[in-house]
């Protein structure tokens, strides 16, 4: 069938930090952009009435909304690999409910050159792919390559040993003493480390890494640079995770205002250092 789903965009919401407004918001924009029929499922601990109705909501399962792993680690996403949570026909691209996004998002099922393949955002300075597994080895997995999960590409059908693992493990370790345990993303980063790739800055960024830094001198050089100006007009997903300045706030901020955030990085809000990707913020919250 013409219109059967190629891909599906998977959302967790648990608490009530995120509205139903928000959810549609970012399942409007997507559908927008993409160019393959989606499947939108949001996992939810709770009924959320007024769910866009192309969203099939599915429970997230007791097991990942013990007390602690709805907190700042945030171990209840790590229920997007458990069997049975997803549908595992097609390939899924995950994504933050802070996300920004202008673009084809379905463009990311093309990164996965393998179905066994996890992308995840670049997250700190060892690089994703062949030299973390390299330093991973070295070390006996004691350092490996680490990621950020604001968005996850992934086939459903290839990664439920990434839930099934740290089960087992949570098991012998209830308090988080085996370090990966004691955050989502490191543990995918783990886990996967034997097949795991970074998501390309073309395709979706970290607003505060790619936007922010701790000298304003840095940061409007960086915007000036042709190839970054080039990887940022590029862009499909902007996620705003790990911003103190929450979106209300960034609506209310002049042109050219600065803050500065609890690392010690700058924010110009302005087109000369941000580009296209602060009209496109300002245009998707209003």
């Amino acid at each position: 069938m013409a219109d059967a789903p190629q891909w599906q965009c998977v959302m967790i919401a648990w608490g009530e930090k995120y509205g139903v407004s928000d959810i549609n918001r970012l399942i409007t924009a997507i559908a927008t952009h993409t160019h393959r029929p989606a499947r939108f499922i949001l996992l939810s601990d709770r009924p959320r009435p007024g769910l866009d109705a192309r969203a099939e909501l599915r429970p997230i399962p007791d097991f990942f909304l013990q007390p602690r792993f709805v907190t700042g680690g945030c171990q209840a996403k790590l229920c997007l690999f458990a069997p049975g949570v997803l549908p595992d026909d097609l390939p899924a691209i995950y994504i933050d409910l802070d996300t920004v996004v202008t673009g084809d998002l379905s463009a990311g099922i093309n990164l996965l050159t393998t179905r066994q393949t996890v992308r995840i955002l670049q997250s700190v300075v060892l690089p994703l792919g062949w030299p973390g597994r390299l330093v991973s080895r070295l070390t006996g997995g004691r350092r490996y390559a680490r990621g950020n999960s604001s968005v996850v590409i992934f086939h459903p059908a290839e990664c439920g040993y990434i839930a099934e693992r740290f089960r087992t493990l949570h098991a012998q370790y209830p308090d988080f003493s085996f370090r990966p345990m004691i955050a989502d993303e490191r543990f995918i980063s783990w886990a996967a480390q034997a097949v795991i790739e970074p998501i390309p800055a073309s395709f979706a960024v970290k607003f505060p890494a790619e936007f922010m830094a701790r000298s304003p001198l840095i940061a409007r050089i960086k915007a000036r640079l042709p190839w970054v100006r080039a990887r940022r007009a590029k862009l499909v997903a902007v996620t705003l995770c790990g911003m103190s300045v929450k979106p209300e706030a960034l609506l209310r901020l002049p042109e050219g205002a600065r803050v500065k955030d609890s690392k010690n990085r700058v924010l110009i809000w302005s087109d000369a250092v941000i580009g296209r990707t602060r009209r496109d913020i300002l245009n998707f919250y209003r």
